[in-house]
Parts: C-alpha cells; structure tokens; sequence
C-alpha cells in the first residue's frame, strides 16, 4: 500500500478472555492519512470495518463474528499513528478464513456461513 518499506511496531495484548485477539501496531506517518489509506484499502471488504477516527475496538463488538475492526488515532509522537485491531480468533480465526476461502474458490457468496456463527464458550 505504501509503495516503498515501512518499519511498524507491533504490540499483541494478553487479556484475561476465552476468545479474542487485539492487537496494536505504530506506524510513522499522519495518523488521518494512514486512516484515509486504511479506509480506501477495506471499502469494499466485508468483514473489515475501519471505525471512525480515534474510536477504539473491543473484542466484545466482534465477539462470535468474523469482523475485524480497526481504530485508528493519533499518537503522543508527533507523525505517529495507533492502529488497533479486534477479532474473535475462534470465528475470524484459521476455520472462518478457510470457510471464507471456499466460499469464494466455489463461487458462493463470501458471507456464506459466516453471519450467523454459534457461540462457545
């Protein structure tokens, strides 16, 4: 996306939860340009919704689903932006990405099978 290399910090949280990964990287950049970027690049993706600017994701909001959110804000570094991700790794995890792929090798809709997902735990 960014046409050249870009060096992202990476941090995976550890959180007291059964199900859900969230993740945060920095990324050197104007944190409302790396958000337009990030709005552009999953317009059209189903399963992806870049929230509005500053909101934070939260692994309840995508609990059982195969959403994954993105918050995007601005850090106390000057030319440095948050990006945060939320995902149920039981749902959107290896079984959803693999449904989601067959769906499409089949010529099914993307979302077969993957709007109404049964939770446990």
């Amino acid at each position: 996306v960014a046409g050249r290399p870009v060096r992202i910090q990476f941090t995976p949280h550890l959180i007291p939860a059964n199900r859900g990964i969230l993740a945060t990287g920095y990324v050197m950049g104007d944190p409302e340009i790396v958000y337009k970027t990030l709005c552009e690049a999953y317009a059209q993706e189903l399963f992806i919704h870049v929230l509005p600017f500053g909101q934070t994701p939260s692994t309840h909001h995508v609990r059982g689903s195969n959403l994954c959110h993105i918050g995007v804000a601005g850090d106390r570094i000057p030319g440095r932006a948050i990006v945060i991700g939320a995902l149920d790794n039981l749902t959107k995890g290896s079984s959803g990405q693999a449904l989601q792929n067959a769906n499409l090798m089949l010529g099914l809709p993307e979302t077969t099978g993957l709007t109404m997902a049964p939770l446990y735990p």
